[in-house]
């Protein structure tokens, strides 16, 4: 299997040759110079023609490290499936969690999609020139840290949800004789009620949401603003479950949340709890 680090090796003991010749062709540039200044024509003459020197051995480097380049073939290792076996191996050498199938994977809180006709990837929605599979990783690994030593709000987040959750209450009692202020409510459904236009939904995608469960989640807080306590649930079916990872680096899913007065729900813990009624 082709391995793009054989090839960046290769490729870094030509470059450092190529750089020791414009290092030293710059050098008779300013020898050059000089010699002009004071008239030296004679050693002007003889500088230029090293500079010519240079010039071809240059292109001659730049020539193997092109042919280096076409030998790897760049679009056989994205499309047979090198690349790919790359990326995974160092995402679990990093532990940069992943998960999906070719070409969608999600390295939680980042959705990346990879472009094998355009030889491009794609992390949520930028587009990343970048085929060499441990340089892309440790970008993802670093944006990550990045995001998670970022300021985070969680009493703010739960008061959002909190208002998000008793809207679609009211909504779900809408007709009804008998009403609750407690119920399950899917998380995916409250996502709707925050970003209600598609704009608010690029600016604050599916990917920002579970990330800031993910932080709620292992945020030391179960209770709200107004002393309702909150419970996260599970769902059947996985498709109406958002996947993030816990302060551990295990994954959970969660479906549901549920705002409850401590008095209603006796006896149960308000992270580990889970009620199921889908």
């Amino acid at each position: 299997m082709t391995d793009y680090e054989e090839l960046y090796k290769q490729i870094l003991s030509v470059e450092k040759e190529l750089k020791d010749k414009i290092n030293s062709q710059q050098k008779l540039f300013k020898g050059l110079s000089k010699d002009m200044e004071k008239g030296d024509l004679k050693s002007w003459t003889r500088d230029l023609s090293s500079m010519r020197a240079y010039l071809k051995e240059q292109e001659s480097l730049m020539e193997v490290m092109q042919n280096q380049v076409d030998d790897f073939g760049i679009r056989e290792y994205v499309e047979n499936g090198g690349f790919v076996e790359q990326l995974l191996a160092h995402c679990e050498r990093l532990e940069v969690d992943v998960k999906g199938d070719y070409p969608i994977y999600e390295m939680f809180p980042f959705r990346v999609r990879i472009d094998t006709e355009n030889l491009d990837l794609y992390l949520d929605r930028k587009r990343v020139q970048c085929l060499r599979p441990l340089a892309f990783v440790q970008d993802v690994k670093a944006s990550r840290d990045k995001l998670l030593k970022a300021t985070f709000d969680p009493k703010g987040f739960v008061k959002e949800l909190a208002a998000a959750y008793d809207l679609m209450m009211l909504k779900q009692n809408q007709g009804k004789t008998l009403t609750s202020t407690v119920g399950d409510i899917y998380l995916k459904s409250l996502y709707t009620l925050l970003t209600p236009m598609r704009r608010f939904r690029k600016d604050y995608d599916m990917q920002s949401f579970a990330f800031d469960l993910a932080r709620l989640y292992a945020a030391d807080l179960c209770t709200c603003e107004d002393g309702r306590q909150f419970q996260f649930g599970p769902s059947r079916n996985i498709s109406k479950a958002i996947r993030i990872l816990d302060q551990d680096g295990r994954e959970q899913y969660l479906a549901t949340i549920r705002f409850f007065e401590t008095v209603e729900v006796s006896g149960l813990e308000s992270k580990s709890g889970l009620f199921d009624n889908n």
